[in-house]
């Protein structure tokens, strides 16, 4: 009697499945080392950084010579000069922002100050940069002044990089791969080998089944995201701004969630090929609009209301809310309650729809 748990279908179902899990390496390396890859790549390609220089073509005419002596009193401009067509072919290759040309004017040459012309590509954010900087330089060098007093604060802590905001993002974005494709490629794998014909016909029920494999994917998820917060703390200093017990109700609330989901996909689906269409089916665009690497804001004020109630929306929003806002539970009720929804709801379909061959 004692021993009795032991023997639970739930509990020797998810030892099957824990077995089987650390016998694939390939299983192993997709579930911890890809997202630190990933995390550690993109921490160092986005890292905070001075700004780069700025190069500036200088278009060779009369009064060339000056403009580039009045433009490198500018530190961050790289000023270099040339010809029409070679300014031209350094901007279309990028290696010019901006091309500034002399053109004299009429009703200035006496007083000394010539008229510029730039050229840029306002498509390109750094082109628009360097010429408004460059303009602003040139402004300055012709004797304007600013009436207004201003003053600058740099904010470069902890919080406000985008590796704080990237860390959340990645962290919603495991829980979806490995919820979907941990619980609904592995149904289906089953169902091939005629596994699940085999437990069919044992005293085992359907919703101890679902119950082991919704749980045994939890816990093989949760630790993967531990590894990820411990490892961005290490080499990025990401910190967490809110209560990590918070932090860790979101971690289980997302892996029920995204194991309901993908025990739904994985209900009806006979082959590799089709699970596989349904699963991108549905993680494709909450990879696009639930913003793992940029803000679901950016999308236009019609689509909103569609990308707040995609799964992984919520969830990483309330991540970002709580660790780099550091809200507390009150704060991100709206979320937690779609995420709730999400997970029951689909767990009670796929209960309902579950068959085994």
């Amino acid at each position: 009697m004692r021993d009795s748990w032991k023997m639970h279908p739930v509990t020797q179902l998810f030892l099957a499945r824990f077995r089987e899990f650390i016998r694939q390496p390939e299983a192993v390396f997709w579930s911890y080392v890809f997202p630190l890859v990933m995390m550690i790549a993109l921490g160092l390609a986005f890292r905070s950084e001075p700004l780069e220089a700025i190069s500036i073509a200088v278009q060779e005419g009369p009064g060339a010579e000056t403009l580039i002596s009045l433009l490198k009193k500018e530190p961050s401009f790289v000023v270099s000069g040339g010809s029409a067509e070679e300014c031209r072919r350094q901007l279309r290759a990028g290696q010019s922002e901006l091309i500034v040309v002399v053109e004299p004017s009429v009703g200035q040459i006496a007083a000394g100050l010539p008229d510029y012309q730039y050229v840029f590509d306002p498509t390109r954010p750094g082109s628009v940069h360097a010429r408004n900087m460059a303009d602003d330089v040139l402004q300055r060098a012709a004797g304007r002044q600013d009436i207004l007093n201003t003053s600058d604060q740099e904010v470069t802590e902890p919080g406000s990089r985008y590796i704080d905001f990237l860390v959340p993002g990645l962290i919603g974005m495991g829980l979806m791969g490995g919820g979907v494709w941990g619980v609904g490629f592995a149904i289906v794998d089953m169902r091939i080998r005629q596994l699940l014909k085999r437990f069919m016909g044992t005293p085992m029920k359907k919703p101890h089944f679902i119950i082991a494999m919704i749980f045994s994917r939890m816990v093989f998820m949760v630790p993967e995201i531990v590894i990820v917060l411990i490892v961005s703390r290490l080499l990025f200093g990401v910190k967490n701004h809110g209560s990590y017990a918070t932090v860790a109700l979101l971690i289980v609330l997302g892996a029920f969630e995204f194991a309901g989901i993908g025990l739904l996909i994985a209900c009806r689906a006979r082959t590799l090929e089709a699970v596989s269409g349904l699963m991108n089916l549905a993680m494709v665009p909450m990879w696009i609009g639930s913003g793992i690497f940029f803000s679901a804001k950016r999308f236009p004020e019609f689509v909103q209301p569609v990308v707040d109630l995609l799964p992984l929306t919520p969830l990483i929003a309330a991540l970002r809310h709580v660790m780099q806002e550091g809200a507390g539970l009150l704060l991100i009720l709206p979320e937690l309650a779609i995420i709730c929804i999400w997970g029951v709801v689909t767990f009670v379909v796929a209960l309902k729809l579950f068959r085994w061959e």
